[in-house]
């Protein structure tokens, strides 16, 4: 009976959390962006304080679920990213909140994030407001922005797998993270993300609760320097070769720490 009751509260408290994130990205929508649009003339200046906004209300969210027991966070080396300035940080994709802790740590923090969410009623004045880059804009557009970012000193946070993982599986990284870091000349940043138990993961839904509280664990792996591959003749074959490295890399770090 305990156990049951148990499991009733964590169902209760992670659609507590879910209904926190869908209002807080209303409330960011309708009051707080529209207040910036009126203090900020500048577009830079706008999506600059509107990325501030969010980090600070993620902060929030993480923390609301630390709170009602939903989560426990393990992160090393978190200065290393705390104070990142101008970089690219790449990341596996275990869980649905990956980018939601990131940027509660990360302040200055850019996104690349698909074209679907603008047409997401809770978060297109979100990733509008914060001018996060959509990945199915126009390829020297959108290298374009990405150098701009990096330019303006912020974090631009990659998911090189472009979808969240599926337990169990090796990871399969895309052309996506190399192409951005190899065509704009900055190196990387690589983050490991461990969710266990397993929750909140790709074709689960947020009411399938584990028996325990999760455990978000995040290691920051030493800077990845991309020099060695800018010398050869075709860039694609730069951006294939590091994208097969990158790979193989993170799937031996998981394996180190399974």
């Amino acid at each position: 009976m305990k156990a049951k009751w148990i499991k009733i509260y964590r169902v209760f408290a992670t659609g507590s959390a879910f209904a926190l994130f869908s209002g807080g990205g209303l409330v960011l929508s309708i009051l707080v962006f529209s207040i910036q649009r009126l203090i900020y003339r500048d577009i830079n200046q706008r999506n600059q304080a509107a990325r501030t906004a969010v980090h600070y209300s993620f902060k929030f969210f993480v923390g609301y679920m630390r709170l009602v027991g939903i989560l426990r966070l393990d992160i090393d080396k978190l200065d290393e990213i705390k104070h990142a300035k101008g970089q690219l940080i790449i990341a596996n994709h275990p869980s649905l909140i990956d980018v939601v802790v990131l940027i509660s740590i990360v302040r200055h923090a850019d996104c690349v994030v698909k074209a679907d969410l603008w047409k997401n009623p809770f978060l297109k004045g979100v990733v509008k407001a914060t001018g996060y880059i959509n990945n199915d804009a126009d390829p020297d557009y959108f290298l374009g922005q990405c150098q701009q970012s990096f330019a303006r000193g912020n974090n631009l946070i990659v998911f090189p797998e472009g979808t969240r993982s599926t337990p169990g599986n090796t990871w399969k990284f895309k052309r996506g993270a190399a192409n951005i870091a190899l065509r704009t000349e900055v190196d990387m940043l690589p983050v490991l993300i461990d969710v266990s138990p397993v929750t909140l993961t790709k074709g689960q839904k947020w009411y399938q609760v584990t028996d325990r509280r999760f455990t978000f664990k995040m290691r920051v792996l030493p800077p990845y320097l991309i020099e060695p591959y800018l010398h050869c003749e075709q860039l694609s074959n730069s951006v294939r070769q590091l994208t097969r490295d990158l790979q193989a890399y993170f799937n031996e770090e998981k394996s180190k720490h399974e």
